[in-house]
């Protein structure tokens, strides 16, 4: 299909002010809707845990020098693409890209970005299930006084019934879709001003009662320990990984909240309290975690679903107060979910209004059905499908590794190539007027040699772990 020819965005969106779909009532309303992408489940259980196995503060000193040299560069140009595009990413991009003289190849950044959102959003509604479900589950007194085998037996229930799995999936979908249909400013604006302030309202919450309950001498020292030995050139490489996805870059989403970004904000300082808001939800996870981990001696630390649906239900469940508080974390995990999942399935809804004359609720509609038709293929594969394999991989690791390893480096990489040696450097200093010369010399520096370099070995890397 030949490419169409897209005219510069309108007077009003060219200068800034506002595209089609509105824009975000401060910057501060753009912050929070931006580190609500970036807080996920990752945030609350996977990078307390890699820090903690990975040198404690050592890791997490790599992890801020990477965020700095890696996420933060290529979230900047993120954020710039989609404020100087002021449309959808895949429209942003095939305006940018005819900015720019380039072939409409690069308008594959766009594409690819929004692919992926809708992509890990049909998986990701299936594990916030979970949480939804056990937030009923701890509040019932299911797990009071309950072994780590009672909890297996839960968790292995759970996963079991295709039905259940099918049931709370479709009501976190639905509770998406219910704020993206509300638009930029009655529905994402309203969102993430709630929703932020409440998580990190929960997070205090659970950090007094780990200060209390807990051993929080030990999990304090689990994750801030500085132990350089225990830190390999495979933590380090873990680092770099998580630095990248922890903001969210690359699927789209931070694309299209740019493109809602007020003229007058800086988006240096922007990204910045972005990124110093994610790793603080991740810091303040690990310090509330770890304790109630350890203060049951019978549990020990790992990664992945059982710990989070398994280990930390038997927690709660020995401790005084228990039972609320477990609740609470669940509330807790669900709504870094449900933030993060709003902006994943945002920039498909805006390209369909834009290109194809659907209106938010008719988009929503589609793409909802669609994000959750794929994901029943993830809930199969815990039980039905269990033992139907793509290349060595179930249905629900292969869209995880597809994602992850692969659309996302991929997607950060071209984007870093785009911004840092295609895009005419008059047009990207217009979006980047209020940083001083000296900050936007550094910056495009490190976007053009270290950004990609990174972004590449991250991207190699894991293919190679993977098939190794």
């Amino acid at each position: 299909m030949a490419e169409e020819q897209l005219t510069a965005p309108s007077s009003d969106e060219a200068s800034g002010k506002r595209g089609i779909h509105g824009a975000w009532s401060s910057r501060w309303t753009f912050v929070m809707a931006a580190t609500g992408s970036a807080v996920g489940l990752g945030n609350i259980w996977k990078f307390p845990y890699i820090a903690g196995e990975n040198g404690g503060g050592a890791f997490v000193l790599v992890y801020l020098i990477c965020i700095l040299l890696v996420g933060m560069p290529v979230m900047v140009a993120e954020v710039m693409l989609g404020r100087r595009g002021r449309q959808s990413p895949i429209n942003a991009m095939r305006y940018l890209t005819q900015e720019a003289g380039l072939h409409g190849a690069w308008n594959a950044i766009g594409w690819l970005g929004v692919t992926a959102g809708l992509m890990i959003l049909s998986y990701y509604a299936v594990i916030a299930g979970w949480a939804l479900y056990y937030i009923g589950q701890m509040a019932s007194g299911t797990f009071q006084g309950a072994s780590a085998d009672q909890a297996g037996v839960v968790f292995g229930q759970l996963l079991s019934s295709p039905k259940e799995l099918i049931f709370w999936q479709s009501i976190f979908m639905l509770l998406t879709m219910a704020v993206v249909v509300g638009g930029v400013t009655r529905g994402l604006g309203v969102a993430v001003r709630i929703l932020m302030p409440l998580l990190f309202v929960l997070l205090v919450i659970l950090l007094g009662f780990s200060i209390q309950r807990g051993d929080f001498a030990r999990g304090f020292s689990f994750l801030f320990s500085f132990n350089f030995e225990a830190l390999t050139w495979a933590g380090v490489l873990e680092a770099m990984g998580h630095a990248f996805f922890t903001l969210s870059l690359g699927m789209g989403a931070i694309m299209a909240y740019g493109a809602y970004m007020p003229d007058h904000a800086r988006i240096g300082r922007t990204v910045l309290a972005v990124g110093f808001l994610d790793t603080l939800v991740a810091l303040l996870a690990g310090l509330a975690i770890f304790p109630i981990v350890f203060a049951n001696p019978t549990i020990e630390p790992g990664a992945g679903p059982g710990l989070m649906f398994v280990s930390l239900p038997v927690a709660f469940g020995n401790m005084a107060g228990g039972l609320l508080f477990g609740s609470i974390f669940f509330v807790l995990v669900t709504l870094a979910a449900w933030s993060s999942a709003i902006s994943l399935i945002e920039p498909a809804v805006a390209f369909l209004i834009e290109s194809k004359g659907f209106n938010r609720i008719t988009a929503n509609l589609l793409l909802g059905g669609l994000a959750w038709s794929v994901g029943l293929g993830s809930v199969l594969s815990f039980n039905v499908w269990a033992d139907v394999t793509l290349a060595g991989f179930n249905f629900f690791e292969f869209m995880d590794f597809l994602t992850s390893s692969v659309m996302l480096p991929l997607t950060g990489l071209f984007i870093a190539l785009f911004v840092g040696w295609l895009m005419k450097p008059e047009a990207v200093r217009s979006e980047l007027m209020d940083e001083s010369s000296g900050v936007f010399t550094a910056w495009r520096w490190i976007l053009r040699y270290i950004s990609p370099a990174a972004v590449l070995v991250v991207f190699v890397m894991g293919v190679y772990k993977t098939f190794s």
